[in-house]
């Protein structure tokens, strides 16, 4: 079987692309945990067809980056020409993701299993560094059964 995502070779048995993390097919345990072990991401503040056993608390992870000089001055020199400057799109690239496997070990660290309403937010440090910071709320979920009611934070 292929990834219709990203064309890799997959084994059939696969719920997730291990290439992408794109869902294949329908996993009986998604609502437990994810199938990397790590918690799963969600920018609602819910999780459909699941209910919130536990809320763990806030978690986040924060990196703070900063451009060298050689890739400064690359990057000023693109400026004079205008559009997109690669150096700086692919460090506030690599921050989000860092800032995401930070805030993923923390949650997974007080045994959740989903962190709910994830967000990012960046400051400017002096001038020549940013802060990155993903948040959102620790969560434990689990199937939602017939009749039973979502619970929502907001």
């Amino acid at each position: 079987m292929y990834c219709p995502k990203c064309g890799s070779q997959v084994s059939d048995s696969a719920v997730y692309c291990p290439n992408c993390r794109t869902q294949l097919k329908a996993d009986p345990n998604a609502a437990q945990a994810s199938s990397f072990g790590l918690p799963m991401l969600f920018t609602s503040n819910y999780v459909p067809g699941s209910k919130i056993d536990k809320v763990l608390g806030m978690v986040y992870g924060i990196t703070v980056r900063s451009r060298g000089v050689g890739g400064n001055i690359a990057a000023s020199l693109r400026t004079i020409a205008g559009g997109e400057i690669k150096e700086y799109t692919e460090m506030a690239h690599q921050a989000r993701q860092q800032a995401l496997d930070r805030l993923m070990d923390h949650a997974k660290s007080l045994g959740a299993n989903a962190v709910i309403s994830v967000m990012f937010d960046s400051t400017e440090i002096g001038g020549t560094m940013d802060e990155i910071i993903a948040f959102g709320t620790a969560v434990t979920i689990s199937p939602a059964q017939d009749g039973q009611q979502l619970v929502r934070l907001s």
